[in-house]
């Protein structure tokens, strides 16, 4: 199985691909993971953001990540009101999607979330936490996460 991450936001500070690629290079080959970052729009604290031009950029960012989405894969959203889970319960649905034969591509919003189109696409949202998160943080929780639920599935020794 094919793991995807469409995030948006690039050029991020050097701690954020350091973690996420400690992660992503523990994956077995049997369940790979590909992180593809979607610049976002570009934000000016010179600019006064309304929220109309705020849903716009979101929007426009919305645009993009459905645009990269593959024809057959399952889209998972990350958002606060998505369900929360447990590791376990995660890897429990890492073990359904795996039997389904599907690959998977989840989609981490930018700086002010994701757009209600995205959110519309989505067959499963999922919620980190109640607490908002730095997006750029939710990568390298997203990639620690399903590494542990797949180490779950493996029977490996990091969940502990």
């Amino acid at each position: 199985m094919r793991i995807r991450l469409l995030a948006v936001g690039n050029k991020l500070p050097s701690w954020v691909e350091e973690g996420f690629n400690e992660y992503l290079k523990r994956f077995p080959a049997s369940c790979s993971l590909e992180l593809i970052e979607i610049p976002a729009e570009k934000r000016s604290p010179s600019q006064k953001q309304t929220g109309a031009s705020v849903q716009q950029l979101i929007a426009r960012e919305g645009e993009k990540l459905l645009a990269v989405i593959k024809p057959g894969h399952r889209v998972v959203t990350l958002e606060v009101t998505g369900q929360l889970w447990s590791t376990e319960k995660l890897a429990s649905h890492i073990e359904k999607w795996q039997g389904e034969g599907r690959h998977i591509d989840m989609l981490i919003g930018g700086p002010d979330g994701l757009s209600q189109a995205c959110s519309n696409k989505a067959d499963t949202k999922w919620s980190l936490s109640p607490l908002t998160l730095p997006h750029p943080l939710v990568r390298i929780i997203v990639a620690e996460q399903l590494y542990r639920a797949v180490s779950i599935l493996k029977n490996h020794p990091y969940h502990r």
